[in-house]
């Protein structure tokens, strides 16, 4: 059963997330939304990682390299401007996008094994996690025009 590879990649993948969010709000304190935000999506998504812990006991977890090396690619250090807070945003949305989707994977897993305990776990914070996907859409959104057409 390879269920083990894709809790290790989720796991990863929540725990490079927070980071990355944390890291976006340290960049970006002169943002107060996204210094609050970040900064409260970091905390979300580490409990979520948290929730994955009875599940990785119970079926095991074989970690991947993918978040990291997208982590290390992306947010090794915040850009600054409002050119930087948009591609740093774009950088989140890429990470969360990889999380929303391996969601989607371990949920379907859930299904195919008639586990309830995954499926509730996976159907709060994949919900949680399309809620993170909203908001960056929408702050890039938001940041775009400023940084692609009125910034200098």
């Amino acid at each position: 059963m390879h269920l083990a590879t894709y809790l290790g990649l989720l796991h990863q993948s929540l725990t490079t997330l927070g980071s990355a969010f944390r890291e976006v709000a340290r960049g970006h304190r002169d943002e107060p939304d996204v210094w609050y935000l970040c900064g409260l999506l970091a905390e979300r998504t580490e409990r979520q990682a948290e929730a994955l812990v009875p599940l990785v006991r119970r079926y095991g977890e074989h970690r991947e390299s993918e978040p990291e090396r997208l982590h290390a690619a992306g947010l090794q250090g915040t850009r600054s401007g409002p050119v930087g807070l948009l591609r740093d945003l774009q950088d989140l949305y890429t990470l969360a996008s990889l999380t929303d989707i391996t969601w989607t994977v371990v949920d379907q897993a859930g299904q195919g094994l008639r586990d309830r305990e995954l499926l509730e776990v996976v159907g709060t914070h994949q919900r949680e996690t399309a809620r993170h996907l909203l908001w960056l859409r929408t702050r890039i959104k938001q940041a775009a025009p400023q940084a692609l057409v009125a910034a200098r």
